[in-house]
């Protein structure tokens, strides 16, 4: 399978299945697709004689298949017939989504967790449900070595001290199991002050600081509960944080809406502060609500996505880059295979924990009690949704078995799925459409690099 595009100037050439990427000429361009049915060479150069002269046809597929010989055009797909195995992998636990708050203190016009709730109370973990929510990972993990734990709400900060405790305990039992812990925080940065920064630096890997972008923007969607916004208080803190970090291992995260498709804005605006670390991803929800993405929608964020790519390689080029979350693809190295398959882990590698101790494979899952998969105190007592998740991949997506981006968004979201679907094996369509785009964007950016690289 190949997926040709037209970016910025770059005709661009994916094969598939084995991830080559080839930057290409118009003549190559044009022979691709009659090569990829099969034509003949004399066809090919009988439907293209009149465009290009004879001996470029001839060099352009004699090109072509050398490179399909090499195995970079036109490959098979050689992880389909293994799939009924990889559905029969065994998997251990590696990483859990503490709710380390069910209450928070803004009042975000589009948080899915109803302000913190979920569907159900406000609460905060204790530390004895969240050490049992170690122990369980612990003992769950098989020879896995390295762990990842991630304090979410909600907002953390409003259960600092257990997130504190519950830091230490994990460090306590590191060198007793053989393990060792990846932390990381999602804040609104509503408390953050200079001892929880200092505490962060010293113990979280990342950090996700939540800001929408420009200050009306992030006003109107992040408030505090009396209408009053948020932004000139987080960003002074932000700031700090993210110099304190070397501009490493955080992320400002944002969310754009119906009410402002020109996020592109948003980006640069949060890069002209100073911020290295950027991600900036559409809302998912319901079409009633005034603020969701429409279909009508797309082509317009698209020509954003466009527009913020190209600003993107001139920045680089002018030694003032920055790196843009959802446009960071790897075409040398990558996922693993699993990963490839069948994404974030939800439901089988990766689960959500209440503040009571509650499982549910993902945060987004959360509040839906049939997907309430037991507890940490009792473990999995429904192994049937953990099978049911561990099916979940590419080939077992009807609209995923021919997307050229199958290998790089895995399938996509469960919840999303779930959602708009009331299955966990179809895909949120919008979703696929702007993952394609911004696919298509990434290797642009990685193309243009690669061609000043080499000049």
């Amino acid at each position: 399978m190949v997926h040709q595009y037209k970016n910025n100037g770059y005709n661009i050439v994916l094969d598939v299945n084995s991830g080559a990427v080839h930057v290409v000429d118009d003549v190559v361009y044009d022979v691709i697709p009659f090569m990829e049915k099969g034509e003949p060479d004399e066809n090919i150069v009988s439907s293209l004689k009149e465009k290009y002269g004879i001996e470029e046809i001839e060099e352009a597929v004699s090109d072509c298949r050398e490179l399909k010989e090499a195995g970079f055009l036109f490959t098979e797909d050689n992880y389909k017939p293994s799939i009924e195995a990889f559905k029969k992998r065994p998997t251990v636990v590696k990483a859990l989504c503490l709710h380390i708050a069910h209450d928070c203190n803004l009042a975000c016009r589009y948080c899915f967790a109803e302000e913190g709730e979920y569907h159900g109370r406000r609460a905060l973990m204790s530390f004895e449900v969240g050490k049992q929510a170690l122990d369980f990972l612990i003992a769950n993990s098989g020879n896995r070595r390295n762990l990842e734990v991630d304090f979410f709400g909600g907002e953390p900060l409003m259960n600092w001290q257990v997130v504190k405790d519950l830091v230490e305990y994990g460090r306590s039992q590191e060198k007793l199991h053989d393990k060792n812990f990846r932390f990381t925080l999602t804040t609104n940065g509503v408390l953050l002050n200079d001892e929880i920064m200092e505490f962060c630096n010293k113990e979280m890997a990342n950090v996700v600081l939540s800001i929408d972008g420009r200050k009306e923007v992030n006003d109107k969607m992040r408030p505090f509960r009396n209408g009053s916004g948020s932004y000139d208080l987080i960003v002074p803190k932000f700031k700090k944080f993210a110099d304190s970090r070397n501009q490493e291992k955080y992320y400002v995260r944002g969310t754009f809406t119906h009410e402002n498709l020109d996020f592109a804005e948003d980006v640069l605006h949060l890069a002209d502060m100073g911020f290295k670390q950027v991600s900036v991803e559409p809302v998912v929800a319901s079409p009633e609500e005034e603020y969701a993405i429409r279909e009508e929608d797309i082509a317009r964020i698209c020509e954003e996505y466009d527009k913020l790519a190209a600003e993107m390689v001139k920045r680089e080029r002018e030694g003032r880059g920055f790196t843009f979350f959802h446009f960071m693809i790897d075409l040398t190295g990558g996922p693993c295979v699993y990963k490839r398959l069948s994404g974030c882990g939800s439901g089988t590698e990766y689960l959500a924990v209440t503040p009571w101790g509650d499982f549910y494979p993902c945060h987004q899952f959360v509040g839906e009690e049939e997907f309430l998969m037991g507890n940490v105190f009792d473990g999995i007592k429904r192994e049937d949704i953990q099978e049911e998740f561990k099916g979940c991949n590419v080939y077992a997506k009807d609209k995923c078995r021919d997307c050229f981006a199958r290998f790089y968004c895995s399938g996509g979201c469960a919840a999303n799925s779930y959602k708009f679907h009331g299955s966990i094996n179809d895909a949120y369509d919008i979703g696929c459409e702007l993952q394609r785009k911004r696919v298509e964007c990434a290797i642009m950016i990685k193309a243009a690099l690669a061609e000043e690289s080499e000049e």
